[in-house]
Protein backbone atom coordinates (compact mmCIF):
# COMPACT_ATOMS: atom_id res chain seq x y z
CA UNK A 1 0.00 0.00 0.00
CA UNK A 2 2.31 2.44 1.23
CA UNK A 3 4.42 1.29 -1.92
CA UNK A 4 1.93 2.40 -4.16
CA UNK A 5 1.22 5.55 -2.93
CA UNK A 6 5.18 5.99 -3.22
CA UNK A 7 5.27 5.58 -6.53
CA UNK A 8 2.76 7.24 -7.15
CA UNK A 9 3.37 10.33 -5.76
CA UNK A 10 7.14 10.10 -7.44
CA UNK A 11 5.07 9.97 -10.64
CA UNK A 12 2.83 13.05 -9.79
CA UNK A 13 5.43 15.21 -8.30
CA UNK A 14 7.83 14.34 -11.88
CA UNK A 15 4.66 15.32 -13.83
CA UNK A 16 4.38 19.15 -12.25
CA UNK A 17 8.21 19.45 -12.50
CA UNK A 18 7.93 19.06 -16.23
CA UNK A 19 5.19 21.03 -16.47
CA UNK A 20 7.19 23.84 -14.18
CA UNK A 21 10.06 23.30 -16.72
CA UNK A 22 7.95 23.56 -19.84
CA UNK A 23 6.36 26.95 -18.57
CA UNK A 24 9.93 28.22 -17.94
CA UNK A 25 10.78 27.35 -21.38
CA UNK A 26 8.15 29.57 -22.78
CA UNK A 27 8.49 32.72 -19.99
CA UNK A 28 12.45 32.79 -20.37
CA UNK A 29 12.96 33.79 -23.87
CA UNK A 30 10.27 36.39 -23.16
CA UNK A 31 11.74 37.82 -20.11
CA UNK A 32 15.32 37.46 -21.99
CA UNK A 33 14.15 40.91 -24.03
CA UNK A 34 13.89 43.24 -20.36
CA UNK A 35 17.10 41.45 -19.08
CA UNK A 36 20.73 40.84 -20.06
CA UNK A 37 21.66 38.09 -17.76
CA UNK A 38 18.32 36.21 -18.53
CA UNK A 39 19.38 37.11 -22.30
CA UNK A 40 22.55 35.30 -21.98
CA UNK A 41 20.96 32.48 -19.83
CA UNK A 42 18.86 32.02 -23.05
CA UNK A 43 21.42 32.72 -26.07
CA UNK A 44 24.08 30.55 -24.29
CA UNK A 45 21.81 27.50 -24.24
CA UNK A 46 20.95 27.64 -27.97
CA UNK A 47 24.76 26.95 -28.57
CA UNK A 48 25.45 23.46 -26.12
CA UNK A 49 24.70 21.13 -28.70
CA UNK A 50 26.34 22.15 -31.05
CA UNK A 51 29.06 22.98 -29.20
CA UNK A 52 29.00 19.14 -27.74
CA UNK A 53 29.34 18.58 -31.66
CA UNK A 54 33.21 18.75 -31.31
CA UNK A 55 32.81 15.35 -28.93
CA UNK A 56 33.24 12.16 -31.21
CA UNK A 57 31.86 8.91 -30.76
CA UNK A 58 34.94 7.04 -29.83
CA UNK A 59 35.38 10.31 -27.44
CA UNK A 60 36.41 8.83 -23.94
CA UNK A 61 34.90 12.48 -21.97
CA UNK A 62 34.90 13.31 -18.32
CA UNK A 63 31.73 15.63 -17.70
CA UNK A 64 32.00 18.10 -14.61
CA UNK A 65 29.04 20.33 -13.90
CA UNK A 66 29.34 23.79 -11.84
CA UNK A 67 26.70 26.30 -11.15
CA UNK A 68 28.32 28.96 -11.20
CA UNK A 69 32.02 30.73 -10.56
CA UNK A 70 32.40 29.39 -7.08
CA UNK A 71 32.03 26.15 -8.01
CA UNK A 72 33.60 26.14 -10.69
CA UNK A 73 36.92 26.92 -8.82
CA UNK A 74 35.85 23.89 -6.61
CA UNK A 75 35.98 21.20 -9.60
CA UNK A 76 39.18 23.35 -11.12
CA UNK A 77 41.67 21.08 -9.26
CA UNK A 78 40.20 18.49 -10.09
CA UNK A 79 39.88 18.83 -13.72
CA UNK A 80 43.19 19.98 -13.66
CA UNK A 81 44.46 16.79 -12.17
CA UNK A 82 42.18 15.10 -14.69
CA UNK A 83 44.23 16.68 -17.83
CA UNK A 84 47.18 15.15 -16.40
CA UNK A 85 46.52 11.86 -15.54
CA UNK A 86 44.19 11.11 -18.04
CA UNK A 87 45.01 13.37 -21.43
CA UNK A 88 43.54 11.00 -23.58
CA UNK A 89 40.05 11.84 -21.77
CA UNK A 90 37.69 15.01 -23.46
CA UNK A 91 36.54 17.01 -20.41
CA UNK A 92 33.06 18.83 -20.68
CA UNK A 93 32.29 21.53 -18.61
CA UNK A 94 28.97 22.83 -17.80
CA UNK A 95 27.74 25.97 -16.30
CA UNK A 96 24.10 27.15 -14.99
CA UNK A 97 24.91 30.57 -14.55
CA UNK A 98 25.87 32.87 -16.51
CA UNK A 99 27.94 34.73 -14.08
CA UNK A 100 30.25 31.24 -14.23
CA UNK A 101 30.08 30.91 -17.99
CA UNK A 102 30.78 34.33 -18.89
CA UNK A 103 33.83 34.69 -17.29
CA UNK A 104 35.38 30.78 -17.68
CA UNK A 105 34.26 30.38 -21.16
CA UNK A 106 37.98 30.82 -22.52
CA UNK A 107 39.26 28.07 -19.44
CA UNK A 108 42.10 25.96 -21.24
CA UNK A 109 41.90 22.65 -20.15
CA UNK A 110 38.33 22.56 -20.91
CA UNK A 111 37.74 20.68 -24.57
CA UNK A 112 34.32 21.86 -24.45
CA UNK A 113 32.65 24.54 -22.21
CA UNK A 114 28.88 25.55 -22.29
CA UNK A 115 25.70 25.59 -20.81
CA UNK A 116 24.01 23.09 -19.65
CA UNK A 117 20.36 22.53 -21.10
CA UNK A 118 16.96 23.38 -19.40
CA UNK A 119 16.27 20.57 -17.25
CA UNK A 120 13.56 18.54 -19.99
CA UNK A 121 13.67 15.36 -20.28
CA UNK A 122 14.51 15.35 -23.85
CA UNK A 123 17.12 17.93 -22.99
CA UNK A 124 18.70 15.70 -20.82
CA UNK A 125 18.55 12.54 -22.54
CA UNK A 126 20.00 14.24 -25.88
CA UNK A 127 22.77 15.52 -23.62
CA UNK A 128 23.82 12.57 -22.20
CA UNK A 129 23.46 10.74 -25.04
CA UNK A 130 25.81 13.13 -27.39
CA UNK A 131 28.17 13.74 -24.15
CA UNK A 132 28.20 9.59 -23.01
CA UNK A 133 30.40 10.42 -20.33
CA UNK A 134 32.59 7.94 -18.96
CA UNK A 135 32.13 9.82 -15.12
CA UNK A 136 29.76 12.92 -14.13
CA UNK A 137 31.15 15.14 -11.71
CA UNK A 138 28.54 17.16 -10.27
CA UNK A 139 29.72 20.11 -7.57
CA UNK A 140 28.24 21.01 -4.40
CA UNK A 141 24.67 20.90 -4.83
CA UNK A 142 23.57 21.01 -8.32
CA UNK A 143 20.29 18.67 -8.52
CA UNK A 144 18.86 18.74 -12.00
CA UNK A 145 15.53 15.61 -11.81
CA UNK A 146 15.47 14.72 -15.25
CA UNK A 147 19.38 14.74 -15.56
CA UNK A 148 19.91 12.91 -12.60
CA UNK A 149 17.22 10.51 -13.90
CA UNK A 150 18.78 9.78 -17.10
CA UNK A 151 22.58 9.29 -15.49
CA UNK A 152 20.89 6.54 -13.42
CA UNK A 153 19.03 5.15 -16.12
CA UNK A 154 21.87 5.23 -18.11
CA UNK A 155 24.16 3.91 -15.20
CA UNK A 156 26.82 6.75 -15.43
CA UNK A 157 28.96 6.28 -12.63
CA UNK A 158 28.22 9.96 -11.07
CA UNK A 159 29.74 11.62 -7.66
CA UNK A 160 28.65 14.73 -6.05
CA UNK A 161 32.06 16.70 -5.03
CA UNK A 162 32.69 19.33 -2.07
CA UNK A 163 28.76 18.92 -1.68
CA UNK A 164 27.24 20.28 1.05
CA UNK A 165 23.37 19.65 2.68
CA UNK A 166 20.96 21.76 4.83
CA UNK A 167 18.61 20.36 7.02
CA UNK A 168 16.13 22.66 5.43
CA UNK A 169 16.42 21.57 1.77
CA UNK A 170 13.69 19.72 0.53
CA UNK A 171 15.57 16.22 0.85
CA UNK A 172 14.92 16.19 4.44
CA UNK A 173 11.55 17.22 4.67
CA UNK A 174 8.22 14.59 5.09
CA UNK A 175 7.69 16.28 1.56
CA UNK A 176 10.81 15.80 0.13
CA UNK A 177 10.78 12.08 -1.42
CA UNK A 178 10.24 13.09 -5.04
CA UNK A 179 14.06 14.95 -4.69
CA UNK A 180 15.37 11.91 -2.48
CA UNK A 181 15.01 9.32 -5.21
CA UNK A 182 17.00 11.41 -7.25
CA UNK A 183 19.88 11.40 -5.24
CA UNK A 184 19.57 7.32 -6.23
CA UNK A 185 21.69 8.52 -9.70
CA UNK A 186 24.96 9.20 -7.09
CA UNK A 187 27.31 6.42 -6.73
CA UNK A 188 29.15 8.56 -4.24
CA UNK A 189 29.04 11.86 -2.05
CA UNK A 190 32.47 13.55 -1.28
CA UNK A 191 30.92 16.34 1.19
CA UNK A 192 32.33 19.03 2.75
CA UNK A 193 31.05 18.69 6.65
CA UNK A 194 30.20 16.00 9.26
CA UNK A 195 26.70 17.98 8.94
CA UNK A 196 26.30 16.76 6.01
CA UNK A 197 27.38 13.19 5.68
CA UNK A 198 24.72 13.02 8.60
CA UNK A 199 21.85 14.40 6.84
CA UNK A 200 22.56 11.66 3.98
CA UNK A 201 22.88 9.11 6.09
CA UNK A 202 19.56 9.80 8.04
CA UNK A 203 17.64 9.24 4.55
CA UNK A 204 19.68 6.17 4.69
CA UNK A 205 22.33 7.29 2.28
CA UNK A 206 25.12 5.78 3.42
CA UNK A 207 27.79 6.23 0.57
CA UNK A 208 29.45 9.39 1.51
CA UNK A 209 32.71 10.45 2.94
CA UNK A 210 33.72 14.01 4.66
CA UNK A 211 36.67 15.07 2.68
CA UNK A 212 36.32 18.77 3.16
CA UNK A 213 36.26 21.25 -0.07
CA UNK A 214 38.75 21.24 -2.97
CA UNK A 215 38.47 25.26 -3.13
CA UNK A 216 41.22 24.43 -0.11
CA UNK A 217 43.26 22.80 -2.52
CA UNK A 218 43.12 25.77 -5.36
CA UNK A 219 44.03 28.44 -3.33
CA UNK A 220 46.59 26.86 -1.52
CA UNK A 221 47.99 26.41 -5.30
CA UNK A 222 47.63 29.87 -6.06
CA UNK A 223 51.28 30.66 -3.59
CA UNK A 224 52.97 28.19 -5.99
CA UNK A 225 52.53 29.89 -9.12
CA UNK A 226 53.88 33.75 -10.07
CA UNK A 227 51.41 36.32 -8.61
CA UNK A 228 53.75 39.17 -9.32
CA UNK A 229 51.62 42.27 -11.50
CA UNK A 230 54.83 45.31 -12.24
CA UNK A 231 52.09 47.77 -12.35
CA UNK A 232 50.70 46.77 -8.49
CA UNK A 233 54.45 46.86 -7.33
CA UNK A 234 54.68 50.78 -8.66
CA UNK A 235 51.44 51.44 -7.30
CA UNK A 236 52.09 49.84 -3.31
CA UNK A 237 55.40 51.20 -3.33
CA UNK A 238 56.33 49.65 -0.64
CA UNK A 239 53.48 51.71 1.54
CA UNK A 240 50.72 49.36 4.15
CA UNK A 241 47.72 48.30 1.37
CA UNK A 242 44.29 47.53 1.87
CA UNK A 243 42.71 45.02 -1.02
CA UNK A 244 39.27 45.39 -1.15
CA UNK A 245 37.99 42.92 -3.64
CA UNK A 246 34.65 41.71 -5.05
CA UNK A 247 32.88 44.98 -3.52
CA UNK A 248 29.04 45.91 -3.96
CA UNK A 249 27.75 49.38 -3.22
CA UNK A 250 26.98 48.80 -0.03
CA UNK A 251 30.43 47.58 0.78
CA UNK A 252 31.98 50.63 -0.92
CA UNK A 253 29.98 52.74 0.61
CA UNK A 254 31.77 51.67 3.89
CA UNK A 255 34.98 51.69 1.94
CA UNK A 256 34.52 55.67 0.65
CA UNK A 257 33.94 56.91 4.08
CA UNK A 258 37.01 55.62 5.54
CA UNK A 259 39.25 56.53 2.75
CA UNK A 260 37.66 60.02 2.48
CA UNK A 261 37.56 60.86 6.54
CA UNK A 262 39.93 58.36 8.03
CA UNK A 263 42.88 57.28 5.78
CA UNK A 264 46.36 59.06 6.24
CA UNK A 265 48.96 59.82 3.49
CA UNK A 266 50.41 55.83 4.85
CA UNK A 267 47.50 54.46 3.61
CA UNK A 268 47.06 52.83 -0.11
CA UNK A 269 43.83 51.10 -1.41
CA UNK A 270 43.03 48.64 -3.94
CA UNK A 271 39.41 48.48 -5.03
CA UNK A 272 38.06 45.48 -7.00
CA UNK A 273 34.63 45.59 -7.62
CA UNK A 274 32.06 43.08 -8.71
CA UNK A 275 30.37 45.14 -10.72
CA UNK A 276 32.25 46.93 -13.55
CA UNK A 277 30.11 48.57 -15.81
CA UNK A 278 32.09 51.86 -16.54
CA UNK A 279 29.31 53.91 -14.95
CA UNK A 280 29.13 52.64 -12.11
CA UNK A 281 33.07 52.86 -11.87
CA UNK A 282 32.64 56.50 -12.46
CA UNK A 283 30.18 56.99 -9.77
CA UNK A 284 32.55 54.80 -7.48
CA UNK A 285 35.70 57.05 -8.45
CA UNK A 286 33.98 60.88 -8.64
CA UNK A 287 32.74 59.69 -4.66
CA UNK A 288 36.74 59.57 -3.38
CA UNK A 289 38.26 62.91 -2.25
CA UNK A 290 41.32 61.10 -2.49
CA UNK A 291 43.90 60.88 -5.36
CA UNK A 292 42.19 57.98 -7.49
CA UNK A 293 43.20 56.20 -10.94
CA UNK A 294 41.66 53.40 -13.05
CA UNK A 295 43.17 50.18 -14.22
CA UNK A 296 41.87 51.49 -17.39
CA UNK A 297 44.24 54.36 -17.23
CA UNK A 298 47.01 53.31 -15.36
CA UNK A 299 49.67 53.18 -18.69
CA UNK A 300 48.93 57.15 -18.65
CA UNK A 301 50.40 58.22 -14.74
CA UNK A 302 52.56 57.71 -12.66
CA UNK A 303 50.88 55.22 -10.45
CA UNK A 304 53.32 55.63 -7.14
CA UNK A 305 51.54 59.14 -6.85
CA UNK A 306 48.60 57.59 -6.47
CA UNK A 307 46.53 56.52 -2.94
CA UNK A 308 43.45 54.83 -4.31
CA UNK A 309 43.96 52.20 -7.35
CA UNK A 310 40.44 50.77 -8.59
CA UNK A 311 40.21 47.89 -10.91
CA UNK A 312 37.78 48.09 -13.85
CA UNK A 313 38.69 44.65 -15.45
CA UNK A 314 38.10 41.23 -14.40
CA UNK A 315 40.63 38.01 -13.68
CA UNK A 316 43.37 40.08 -11.61
CA UNK A 317 42.57 39.86 -8.20
CA UNK A 318 43.76 36.39 -6.90
CA UNK A 319 46.91 38.06 -7.91
CA UNK A 320 46.49 41.56 -6.48
CA UNK A 321 45.83 39.87 -2.88
CA UNK A 322 49.23 38.66 -2.98
CA UNK A 323 49.98 42.70 -2.30
CA UNK A 324 47.48 43.22 0.68
CA UNK A 325 48.62 43.76 4.24
CA UNK A 326 44.97 43.63 4.80
CA UNK A 327 42.13 42.03 2.77
CA UNK A 328 38.28 43.09 2.58
CA UNK A 329 35.70 40.30 0.68
CA UNK A 330 32.81 42.16 -0.23
CA UNK A 331 29.11 41.07 -0.62
CA UNK A 332 28.80 40.10 3.02
CA UNK A 333 26.68 42.48 4.04
CA UNK A 334 23.44 42.24 1.49
CA UNK A 335 24.41 39.74 -1.40
CA UNK A 336 26.03 37.01 -0.29
CA UNK A 337 30.10 36.75 0.63
CA UNK A 338 32.68 36.20 -2.26
CA UNK A 339 35.40 33.90 -1.42
CA UNK A 340 37.63 34.67 1.22
CA UNK A 341 39.92 32.15 0.78
CA UNK A 342 41.65 33.81 -1.97
CA UNK A 343 43.22 36.34 0.34
CA UNK A 344 42.96 34.16 3.16
CA UNK A 345 46.30 32.21 1.97
CA UNK A 346 48.26 34.74 1.74
CA UNK A 347 48.52 34.82 5.17
CA UNK A 348 46.74 38.26 5.83
CA UNK A 349 43.69 39.59 7.71
CA UNK A 350 40.54 39.29 6.52
CA UNK A 351 37.50 41.40 7.00
CA UNK A 352 33.51 41.39 5.24
CA UNK A 353 30.41 42.61 6.16
CA UNK A 354 28.49 40.45 9.06
CA UNK A 355 25.04 39.66 7.68
CA UNK A 356 25.60 37.37 4.65
CA UNK A 357 27.99 34.99 5.60
CA UNK A 358 26.80 32.12 7.80
CA UNK A 359 26.49 29.88 4.81
CA UNK A 360 29.84 29.75 4.47
CA UNK A 361 31.79 27.35 6.70
CA UNK A 362 34.74 28.71 5.92
CA UNK A 363 34.17 31.78 7.02
CA UNK A 364 32.17 30.44 10.31
CA UNK A 365 35.44 28.66 10.82
CA UNK A 366 37.55 31.82 10.82
CA UNK A 367 35.57 33.96 12.82
CA UNK A 368 35.04 31.08 15.36
CA UNK A 369 39.15 31.07 15.01
CA UNK A 370 39.68 34.67 15.77
CA UNK A 371 41.35 35.40 12.23
CA UNK A 372 38.57 36.90 10.52
CA UNK A 373 36.74 39.96 11.53
CA UNK A 374 33.35 41.16 10.35
CA UNK A 375 31.34 44.71 10.44
CA UNK A 376 28.44 45.97 9.84
CA UNK A 377 28.62 49.87 9.78
CA UNK A 378 30.97 52.33 9.19
CA UNK A 379 32.13 53.06 12.42
CA UNK A 380 33.30 49.31 12.93
CA UNK A 381 34.94 49.30 9.24
CA UNK A 382 36.86 52.58 10.39
CA UNK A 383 37.72 51.13 14.07
CA UNK A 384 38.87 47.65 12.46
CA UNK A 385 40.65 49.32 9.72
CA UNK A 386 42.59 51.72 12.64
CA UNK A 387 42.85 48.75 14.54
CA UNK A 388 44.73 46.49 12.15
CA UNK A 389 46.79 49.20 10.32
CA UNK A 390 48.72 50.48 14.11
CA UNK A 391 48.94 46.83 15.45
CA UNK A 392 51.46 44.53 13.15
CA UNK A 393 51.35 42.16 15.85
CA UNK A 394 47.71 41.43 15.44
CA UNK A 395 47.88 41.09 11.24
CA UNK A 396 50.63 38.78 11.68
CA UNK A 397 48.67 36.57 14.36
CA UNK A 398 45.53 36.84 11.77
CA UNK A 399 47.34 36.22 8.84
CA UNK A 400 49.65 32.94 10.00
CA UNK A 401 46.13 31.47 11.83
CA UNK A 402 44.16 31.50 8.31
CA UNK A 403 47.17 30.31 6.12
CA UNK A 404 47.26 27.75 8.70
CA UNK A 405 43.28 27.00 8.20
CA UNK A 406 44.23 26.93 4.44
CA UNK A 407 47.33 24.10 4.39
CA UNK A 408 45.67 21.75 7.41
CA UNK A 409 42.25 21.91 5.21
CA UNK A 410 44.35 20.51 1.89
CA UNK A 411 43.80 16.91 0.48
CA UNK A 412 40.20 16.75 -0.58
CA UNK A 413 41.46 16.67 -4.37
CA UNK A 414 43.86 14.09 -3.78
CA UNK A 415 41.19 11.72 -2.32
CA UNK A 416 38.36 12.44 -5.31
CA UNK A 417 40.82 11.65 -7.76
CA UNK A 418 42.08 8.42 -5.99
CA UNK A 419 37.95 7.43 -6.12
CA UNK A 420 38.39 8.30 -9.91
CA UNK A 421 41.26 6.38 -10.95
CA UNK A 422 39.38 3.24 -9.72
CA UNK A 423 35.88 4.22 -12.10
CA UNK A 424 38.16 5.09 -15.57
Amino acid sequence: MFTDFFYSYIRTMNLLYNILVFIASIILPILASFNKKIKLFVDGRKETFEKLSAINANDKVVWVHAASLGEFEQARPIIEELKVDYSKYKIVVTFFSPSGYEIRKNYPHADVLCYLPLDTKSNARKFIQQVDPSIAIMVKYEFWPNLLSELKDTNTPTILVSGIFRKKQSFFKWYGSFMRDKLKAFDFFFVQNKTSKELLNSINYQNTSVTGDTRFDRVYEILQQDNTLDFIDTFKNNTYTVVAGSTWKEDEELLVNYINNKATRKEKFIIAPHNIKPNQIQVLKNSILKKTVLFSEKDKVDLEEYQVFIIDTIGLLTKIYSYADVAYVGGGLKTGLHNILEPATFGIPVIFGGYKYKKFKEATDLLEIGSVTIVTNKKELSTTFVSLNVNNDLRTQMGLTNYNYIKNNTGATKTIMNYIKKTL
